[in-house]
């Protein structure tokens, strides 16, 4: 009974499907620890949580500003920009 489990469950073709599931795994145990770790609003000691609602403004936005959002913030939203001008550029006719 196990070994036909193995076997039906551990093929090559399966494979994608286990790398799709572990990469969506892994970024919601990185958001998670963000979270827990770095955001203002999340308080897990006991005197955090007893201060109530604190006007952080400059600290929430250190969190929401990040690394990435600073690096994307002025470029074109786009994934393969030299194939989006290939199609789309009217001049390359």
């Amino acid at each position: 009974m196990a070994s036909s489990s193995v076997n039906r469950w551990l093929r090559p073709e399966v494979y994608p499907l286990f790398a799709a599931v572990g990469v969506a795994i892994g970024i919601c145990g990185f958001q998670l620890v963000r979270n827990i770790c770095i955001n203002p609003e999340v308080r897990v000691n006991k005197e955090g949580r007893a201060a109530g609602v604190l006007e952080n403004f400059a600290e929430g936005q250190k969190y929401s500003e990040h690394f990435v959002r600073k690096y994307v913030r002025n470029r074109a939203p786009e994934i393969m920009p030299s194939i989006n001008s290939f199609f789309t550029d009217p001049s390359r006719s």
